[in-house]
């Protein structure tokens, strides 16, 4: 081929796919919906090169759309999506018109992936029967059996942290509490003494740190999985690290095993479990025998690992943070703890958690500052958005930035300051109900949040009651997120002066 047909062959191929992107990028114009200019190939999403978290990016997002409208379009790749900025809009979606958007179209490759196809990401019927299988081991009478292990686990910390602040006064308080919740979520979710606070190198702790920071795809992959979900499983792409599935399924498979053998009943998430292996679920009905498969067991002890273990740490680290910049805030949150616990002979219960109502508020505002995820819905079938004319198609992606609300100064005043007040009965009161997102609203709202609220009141009370927190000469101010974690998280880890009581 001459040289002169080469250059007009690659000039024609360029030219055909500018224009696809082109004619792509042109379908909210065409409804008339205010949209963010894309850029071709990736239209609204970041590069390689990110320079900054998602979450900041769909708040930029967010405050783009807000002064044009209710809701807006953006472009993941080619795949259109809309914003939502409005409130009232963002509660039909979640609750009132939850038919139309009861999935998440998160990637999942149950064949492929197994570990994959849990509750998060699981869409419709399955999803559905699922969930309410699931619901009973979340019940406030089950957080009570759990809770012994919790502070089981507590009171190592409480040891651990003696001994580390014995040899550094200004130690790394995220990689702490990772291993603290990494034990607590082992011993709830696999029945298994995971030991990370005695051994750094604990198996859970690095298989649950690599799915967080070293993700299994390159980006054209994780593109690919997000903007054709069925192609991507038709190709066979997976998610989930290959060393990570099979330790995971290993232990899974052994834990199964080792109970069934010798009848052991625990009041657990893997008890709840086996006895959906015998009932069955529509996952599965295929199946002849009609019972729950290892593979399912693993995905949903999988999941429950991974959210109890990173959220929570992360949300322990961020309110810990904030409290060492606060001093009167942590005083008086300590206050709260010790009070509490003076009633109830120094020992936290559950109803002694339930008192402590201004350490939850603390919670909440680390919560409302730093979300730890964003909320992503799809379109199931085609819906007018109320008093408009514009229909979402089937299909659609729906984003609600919770890191957007949250620090939306009409919402909450001076949103980057910590102010726990924020989160008194008569404050809250005064807000939308869907101001404070970071579990989600609706049916699917997550499952695992009464838990996690214990997780992390057990570990701050215990800390807060032993220990005073001050900001370190290493500590970075303002906070720099880890871009690659999806879970909105510390980059480069968080140290804090720590002095015993």
């Amino acid at each position: 081929m001459h040289i002169v047909d080469i250059f007009l062959f690659i000039i024609s191929v360029i030219f055909i796919i500018w224009t696809y992107f082109k004619i792509k990028f042109t379908y909210w114009k065409s409804l008339g919906v205010p949209f963010i200019k894309p850029r071709i190939p990736y239209g609204n999403i970041q590069g390689r090169r990110r320079i900054l978290h998602s979450s900041q990016v769909f708040k930029n997002f967010y405050d783009e759309i807000k002064a044009q409208g209710k809701f807006g379009g953006i472009y993941f790749f080619t795949r259109p999506a809309i914003v939502v900025t409005d409130l009232d809009l963002v509660k039909k979606i979640l609750i009132k018109d939850f038919s139309y958007f009861h999935d998440r179209g998160m990637y999942y490759n149950v064949k492929d992936d197994p570990l994959s196809g849990h509750l998060l990401n699981l869409e419709g019927d399955k999803w559905k029967k699922l969930r309410e299988k699931l619901t009973p081991t979340f019940t406030s009478t089950k957080m009570k059996y759990m809770l012994p292990t919790v502070l089981d686990v507590s009171k190592k910390l409480e040891t651990f942290m003696i001994k580390t602040i014995e040899e550094d006064s200004e130690p790394e308080i995220k990689k702490i509490l990772a291993r603290f919740t990494t034990d607590i979520i082992g011993s709830v979710a696999f029945g298994i003494v995971c030991a990370s606070l005695e051994d750094p190198n604990a198996k859970f702790l690095e298989m649950g740190t690599k799915v967080f920071e070293q993700p299994r795809n390159n980006f054209i992959k994780q593109i690919i999985a997000l903007t054709y979900p069925d192609f991507a499983r038709k190709i066979g792409i997976k998610t989930v690290r290959e060393d990570v599935s099979k330790f995971f399924m290993k232990i899974v498979k052994d834990v199964v095993e080792y109970r069934e053998k010798n009848n052991i009943k625990r009041n657990d998430f893997m008890d709840l479990l086996l006895q959906l292996k015998e009932e069955g679920t529509l996952q599965n009905e295929a199946h002849h025998s009609g019972k729950m498969t290892i593979e399912e067991i693993a995905a949903q002890v999988f999941v429950f690992f991974l959210a109890g273990f990173e959220t929570s740490s992360t949300t322990m680290t961020f309110c810990l943070h904030e409290l060492s910049l606060n001093r009167e805030i942590q005083e008086k949150a300590r206050q709260n703890v010790i009070e509490v616990l003076a009633r109830h002979n120094g020992e936290i219960t559950y109803e002694a958690l339930s008192e402590m109502t201004y350490l939850e508020q603390c919670i909440n505002e680390a919560l409302r500052k730093y979300p730890p995820v964003g909320l992503i819905r799809t379109c199931t079938k085609d819906y007018r958005v109320p008093d408009t004319d514009v229909v979402l198609q089937k299909g659609t992606t729906v984003v609600v930035s919770v890191y957007g609300i949250h620090h939306d100064s009409e919402i909450y005043e001076n949103p980057q300051e910590y102010n726990p007040e924020r989160f008194t009965p008569e404050n809250i009161a005064k807000r939308h109900q869907m101001a404070f997102l970071p579990f989600g609203q609706g049916p699917r709202v997550c499952i695992g949040e009464r838990f996690g609220y214990i997780e992390t009141k057990v570990g701050l009370a215990t800390l807060l009651s032993k220990f005073r927190f001050e900001p370190s000469s290493k500590t970075k101010t303002p906070i720099e997120f880890n871009k690659k974690n999806f879970i909105l998280s510390v980059d480069g880890g968080m140290f804090l002066k720590i002095s015993k009581l």
